[in-house]
């Protein structure tokens, strides 16, 4: 069969990379042509244009590069009427993805929807759209599962966290080149420019209130080195890796992160963490009105409670953060409450095994029937 999937950032790069690998195991026939990154495109599919060109962030920054976006629209449809896929698979990415799956359904086209938009945050709304344009929705949130239900009377599959298996699998494959003899604090700045100017300043500066310990940045794959250098520097006990993120997670003491995956990632690893969030003004003040959370990490999300602290606009500064880390590398009650709550998180996103080939199985099924 012929798949065109489409993911607009790293993480949708991470989980397409893993159901191409499980939809190959399946499909021994399957030609998958893909919008995503370097992880996808080494499982197997043709990549037509890579998450660097796509990631734009906030209200502010999307208006400016609308044009940019529109044109990309134009071109992707056009790209997927040459295909002539028998499924198009949609990874997340909502502001892109959901008008390109009210298209296709215009077109006849089997549209599969893997990792569902946050509408329980906001814009829920869109839910009577996504019902008409969908004809898979697979969730890898447990609560979701019974907001759809519940709200929407709409039955989604729920296969797990594909980030639980992964890993574990990652966990037994790490070689542990040792980073440094000094207990080490891991930054997660982010995967975009703009994200990383706005929170690794902050964190740097926190560095220096720890001296006995080694920074190490993780550095974005789309992101050249250069862009780091500039904001590392003049800091003596920082460094950074490239690549070798869960490597760095599996030696760290603590954790600073930017909200996103890699809050899950990082609690799956077990490390004490404090999630970062710092966006243009405007942007920040926008979202503020309109999302409807009571926590932006997946971490706290999913478990219904504050496990780990949130220092959100400005709320994140220097000396919070600091304050932030000295708790998590010396408070052992907090410690081990926090590991306490991430083991009940691992547990709940295992359920049933290995997500990404549930996803695949369930996609395989749906399109034979």
């Amino acid at each position: 069969m012929k798949y065109y999937i489409i993911a607009g950032e790293a993480s949708g790069d991470l989980h397409g990379s893993n159901l191409i690998k499980e939809l190959k195991k399946l499909d021994d026939a399957a030609d998958i042509r893909c919008w995503g990154g370097d992880l996808m495109q080494h499982a197997g599919a043709h990549l037509v244009k890579h998450y660097r060109d796509l990631a734009f962030m906030g209200f502010i920054e999307v208006a400016k590069n609308l044009g940019t976006i529109l044109k990309n629209l134009k071109f992707c449809k056009e790209d997927i009427l040459q295909f002539k896929p028998d499924a198009l698979i949609l990874i997340d990415y909502p502001g892109f993805n959901l008008r390109i799956a009210k298209w296709a359904k215009q077109q006849g086209l089997k549209v599969i929807y893997y990792i569902s938009p946050q509408v329980w945050a906001w814009k829920e709304n869109r839910v009577k759209q996504m019902k008409k344009d969908i004809d898979k929705m697979i969730i890898i949130i447990p609560f979701e599962k019974e907001y759809f239900k519940d709200k929407w009377s709409w039955d989604v599959e729920y296969v797990g966290h594909p980030l639980a298996a992964e890993i574990e699998n990652q966990k037994s494959k790490i070689i542990n080149h040792k980073f440094s003899e000094k207990p080490i604090v891991a930054l997660l700045p982010g995967s975009r420019k703009q994200e990383i100017a706005k929170k690794l300043p902050i964190m740097l500066e926190a560095s220096k209130f720890f001296p006995g310990h080694q920074f190490i940045v993780a550095e974005a794959p789309s992101v050249e080195d250069e862009f780091y250098i500039n904001f590392t520097k003049s800091y003596s006990n920082v460094s950074a890796v490239k690549n070798q993120t869960y490597n760095l997670l599996s030696q760290a003491q603590a954790a600073a992160v930017t909200s996103g995956t890699a809050t899950l990632e990082t609690a799956l690893f077990g490390v004490p963490e404090v999630v970062c969030y710092k966006g243009s003004p405007i942007s920040y003040q926008i979202a503020k009105r309109v999302i409807k959370v009571k926590y932006i990490s997946l971490v706290n999300l999913i478990m219904d409670k504050l496990v780990v602290k949130e220092l959100i606009q400005n709320e994140l500064t220097v000396d919070n953060l600091k304050h932030e880390l000295h708790e998590l590398i010396t408070n052992k009650e907090r410690i081990n409450e926090i590991k306490k709550d991430y083991a009940e998180l691992r547990a709940l996103l295992s359920e049933g095994g290995n997500a990404s080939a549930k996803a695949a199985k369930s996609i395989v099924q749906f399109l034979s029937q």
